[in-house]
């Protein structure tokens, strides 16, 4: 397996030592690390890349590891977190794990440990990466279509036949039939099932087709 198949680790902590251990093994391990000595050098010069995660130390000067997962979660990073700590309150262990962490690593911790927590962050990476991409194509489809096919689009996954959409709107099954097809056509799908599982998570009734899908 090649090194970018493992997928890389931006590993963020002040200690050096700790930095050139983890960096260390982890390289050879197959991975990519990239380091940072401060909260303040990661969040200005990392660039996202995709399937990583991110190990973070959650004791640093001037801002913690709670403070750089809440930054990376308002400017929408979706990166998983690990945290690694030498000693950590509960309530800063339920905030990090409520802000999404996937695991929380006390200082020392094996490197089996490590490996495991940074393979399921490296999985759940992928997820995330392959559902923005998909997202991101239904966005692009959704623009193609006309006003009366995002219509159409609409009540077709809302799960009603061309008559009942028909006498919804007022239109000929036939007409309704044509949008139907051009639908399909224009998303790139050849069935309701799979426009389905394009569309799933987009809000069509929303001025940005990804914008969260409510409660109502």
């Amino acid at each position: 397996m090649t090194t970018a198949a493992l997928g890389h680790v931006y590993l963020v902590d002040d200690d050096p030592s700790i930095r050139r251990a983890l960096k260390g093994s982890l390289t050879e391990l197959g991975y990519i690390v990239n380091e940072y000595d401060s909260a303040e050098s990661f969040l200005s010069d990392a660039v996202p890349t995709s399937p990583a995660v991110i190990l973070l130390d959650m004791r640093m000067p001037k801002q913690s590891g709670i403070e750089v997962q809440a930054t990376l979660l308002k400017h929408g990073w979706q990166t998983p977190v690990i945290f690694i700590s030498g000693e950590s309150l509960s309530p800063q262990i339920v905030t990090a794990m409520k802000q999404g962490a996937v695991d929380f690593l006390f200082k020392p911790f094996s490197m089996q440990d490590l490996v495991h927590a940074i393979q399921s962050g490296i999985a759940l990476d992928r997820q995330i990466h392959t559902q923005l991409t998909r997202l991101t194509v239904a966005r692009a489809r959704l623009g193609l279509l006309t006003p009366r096919e995002t219509e159409v689009c609409m009540e077709m996954l809302s799960g009603r036949s061309n008559k009942e959409i028909a006498k919804l709107n007022g239109s000929a099954a036939a007409t309704i039939k044509l949008h139907r097809s051009r639908v399909l056509a224009k998303m790139q799908v050849k069935s309701l099932s799979e426009l389905l599982t394009l569309c799933e998570g987009v809000n069509l009734h929303a001025k940005d087709p990804l914008a969260p899908q409510g409660n109502d």
